[in-house]
């Protein structure tokens, strides 16, 4: 890799592969939607050129002498007064990425889809790369997107296009300007107003580790296959208690919600944010469906194929409730 092109660089996932990339004094351009903040790429000597995803001509103007492209360019949303929008970004988005790649004969791809994209395996099994998507009746725009967009990343791999698929689990870290969902459990432990958990679970990663991932896979990922990108399998209130351990509190007592309870405050939610205040709720049902899950996953491919290597969970909590702290996201 000399010149590389990144998509949604400017997001939380992508200012770390930007600034990953530049640490291996690899030069890079970002893609950055027109009014979008470039807070996280604040003092990142890179180029930057506006561009929408949905623009097929900026988007192949955009790859114009560049030898790799990393797309990370998408939506999540867990609601939308019209999610119209979230289908053209993340699948016809991806559509027109890889057709420019292909049209420039970029040399390699590096497409980041998610776990999401994964089926989810009984009980608390750890899903793999081979685990079959399986969240169809969900109802869950977001997972839906980033499924079939990864189908697509795959046809255009089957087609010739050196495409490599990562999935990032949930990260942490510096710049969650968002806050992501998993950023905001900690900012919410911050602020002393989470005391419940639910059932299920997630797979925590450090952002960081997610974008030196991206970086192996560029160097060594196999075309067409797909790389999970995660930790370390933890209860929600597992969570939640290295959380309060690394903000340096007493570890409370953490009361678990039933999920039918939760089904029908997540309805009432979703009915306001509909009908009244037009704005995106706590949660909503599929949400709820969807997170109640163990969503535990195997990341022995990443490690055993990329050479990924990971940063200890108790340190990379320490550092997000650092960065949280001084920019002023709690106390």
């Amino acid at each position: 890799m000399k010149k590389v092109l990144v998509t949604g660089a400017g997001g939380f996932i992508g200012s770390h592969v930007v600034e990953e990339l530049l640490k291996e004094n690899i030069e890079v351009r970002a893609l950055i939607r027109p009014g979008e903040s470039l807070t996280n790429l604040k003092g990142m000597e890179i180029e930057k050129v506006e561009g929408d995803v949905l623009d097929t001509g900026a988007v192949l103007k955009a790859m114009a002498g560049v030898d790799t492209v990393f797309h990370l360019a998408a939506i999540f949303a867990i609601w939308m007064r019209d999610w119209s929008r979230i289908y053209e970004v993340n699948m016809q988005g991806t559509h027109n990425v890889l057709w420019a790649a292909m049209k420039s004969n970029i040399a390699r791809v590096v497409y980041t889809s998610s776990i999401a994209s994964i089926g989810i395996a009984p009980g608390k099994q750890l899903s793999d790369e081979e685990t079959p998507f399986n969240q169809y009746t969900l109802g869950n725009h977001y997972v839906l997107t980033k499924y079939l967009s990864q189908q697509i990343a795959r046809g255009f791999a089957a087609n010739g296009l050196d495409v490599v698929i990562v999935n990032p689990c949930f990260p942490f870290g510096t710049n969650d300007s968002g806050p992501t969902p998993t950023g905001q459990l900690i900012v919410d432990v911050l602020k002393s107003k989470n005391m419940f958990a639910f059932p299920g679970g997630i797979n925590i990663v450090d952002v960081r580790d997610v974008a030196r991932g991206h970086v192996l896979a560029a160097k060594k990922g196999r075309t067409g296959e797909l790389y999970i990108l995660g930790n370390m399998n933890v209860s929600m209130k597992e969570f939640m208690q290295l959380a309060y351990k690394a903000a340096g509190f007493t570890v409370r007592p953490i009361l678990t919600f039933p999920v039918p309870m939760l089904k029908i405050s997540a309805s009432v939610f979703k009915y306001w944010a509909d009908n009244i205040g037009h704005k995106t709720p706590l949660t909503t049902p599929p949400e709820v469906s969807y997170a109640s899950q163990y969503l535990f996953f195997d990341n022995s491919k990443a490690r055993n194929e990329l050479g990924l290597t990971l940063t200890p969970i108790e340190e990379s909590l320490r550092d997000s409730v650092r960065w949280f702290r001084e920019n002023h996201y709690a106390p």
